[in-house]
């Protein structure tokens, strides 16, 4: 059987749930059924929700709540949803109570890292010392617009046998200290993080970028990461 992947959603002022066809199109390429979850807030809902996934797909969107890492907000800190902030991270540590394999994006990566104990930076434009690259791409979302690097005894260099590609890049805010039992498994040239896995589970894979944007068009290291989650979550046991 196919498994049964959760997607995440945003929503919008009007409380309409939202997520990006590429989510949904870059699971049912891989082979899995994408359900869209919607944002629960009761903690034995969210307990039961986990337990019918077979995977989970984290996907992008607004601004984090900083106060979920102790800290007020900042002058730069953009649209946040606290109902989806809540949900987001239940669902992740129930994910990483069970070992349900989890490929987080770009937003995604950053509650999941949150979730685990990590923090961020709410703005690295402002909050770093240093010159960075345009991290905000003004092009096609799938453009590949700069280049990461990846350490090779890493999944993510199991999955792409590639120690450079490119990628997309559409964020403001960043990974800044890892939570344990996390390691940093790509870097961009400027040393934003733009990768990471759990050193404790099966699956578990953040990427800063969005792969979800580039598999129509064949891109390969979007097509395996996907491929790969998909294929561990068939092997994920409910």
């Amino acid at each position: 059987m196919k498994p049964i992947i959760g997607v995440t959603s945003s929503y919008t002022d009007d409380r309409t749930l939202q997520t990006s066809y590429d989510n949904i199109k870059s699971v049912t390429r891989a082979g899995g059924i994408p359900i869209v979850l919607p944002n629960l807030t009761d903690p034995e809902e969210i307990n039961e929700l986990a337990e019918s996934l077979d995977g989970v797909l984290v996907t992008g969107g607004g601004d984090i709540d900083p106060t979920l890492f102790g800290e007020e907000p900042h002058p730069e800190l953009g649209l946040i949803h606290p109902d989806r902030d809540t949900f987001e991270t239940a669902l992740l540590k129930r994910c990483l109570d069970s070992n349900k394999p989890v490929l987080a994006v770009c937003r995604g990566c950053q509650i999941l890292n949150i979730a685990a104990g990590g923090d961020m930076y709410q703005d690295i434009y402002s909050q770093t010392d240093r010159e960075l690259l345009q991290h905000t791409q003004r092009a096609p979302r799938s453009h590949a617009s700069h280049v990461v690097e990846v350490e090779q005894d890493s999944l993510l260099y199991t999955i792409t046998k590639r120690r450079k590609f490119k990628v997309n890049s559409f964020h403001h805010q960043a990974l800044r200290k890892m939570a344990d039992g996390f390691r940093v498994t790509a870097v961009s040239s400027d040393r934003v993080i733009e990768a990471f896995e759990s050193t404790a589970h099966t699956f578990v894979i953040g990427v800063q970028w969005h792969p979800e944007c580039m598999t129509e068009k064949g891109d390969l290291p979007s097509v395996q990461l996907f491929s790969a989650f998909v294929e561990a979550s068939k092997q994920s046991e409910k």
